[in-house]
């Protein structure tokens, strides 16, 4: 059995997210899952909406309604805490009959939690036209040059020689090395 602490996404009713939220704190303390079971998360964003009278008011939004986000290490006693918390309809990739839930893979998940901001985006220590290696991906092994940097969204875009023609590529940080 694998013992890494990884993300994985609960389904609940639309609306009752806040409620599993506490149930599932309340169930971690007293049960004493705290060594399995890390964060319990509703990823949220601040949206700006206008009014008929022309004011704009800020409201937090929930991203994923109907779903909580957990991170943990999946054995069959955190499992079985989670699965059988009061709201929980189920985890998100597991097929049910006591099948185990399939981890969010990092590509999946660290968008969410920079957006959330509970992941810090790297600083990229390069400059525009500097050459850089594709380090992951379709692309790995491919040498481009920096066109763009975006160090809010931790992202870089290069240009890659293919079949004959500069192609822009959006990269995260981590995806490439600098030349």
């Amino acid at each position: 059995m694998e013992n890494k602490r990884l993300w994985y996404i609960v389904q609940t009713y639309s609306g009752f997210e806040n409620s599993v939220k506490e149930n599932l704190s309340r169930r971690i303390e007293t049960m004493q899952m705290e060594n399995l079971i890390f964060q319990v998360m509703i990823p949220e964003e601040l949206k700006t909406e206008k009014k008929a009278d022309g004011s704009t008011k800020e409201k937090m939004v929930k991203m994923f309604p109907g779903y909580v986000f957990l991170e943990m290490i999946v054995t069959d006693d955190s499992w079985f805490v989670v699965r059988n918390t009061p709201g929980v309809t189920g985890f998100l990739g597991s097929s049910g009959g006591g099948t185990k839930p399939i981890p969010l893979l990092a590509e999946e998940i660290n968008p969410i939690l920079k957006k959330c901001g509970l992941l810090q985006v790297q600083k990229l220590n390069a400059q525009i036209g500097q050459s850089v290696k594709v380090a992951s991906g379709a692309l790995i092994g491919r040498v481009g040059t920096i066109e763009s940097i975006n160090d809010e969204k931790g992202t870089v875009k290069i240009l890659v020689d293919m079949f004959g023609r500069k192609t822009p590529i959006e990269l995260d940080f981590a995806e490439i090395e600098i030349i």
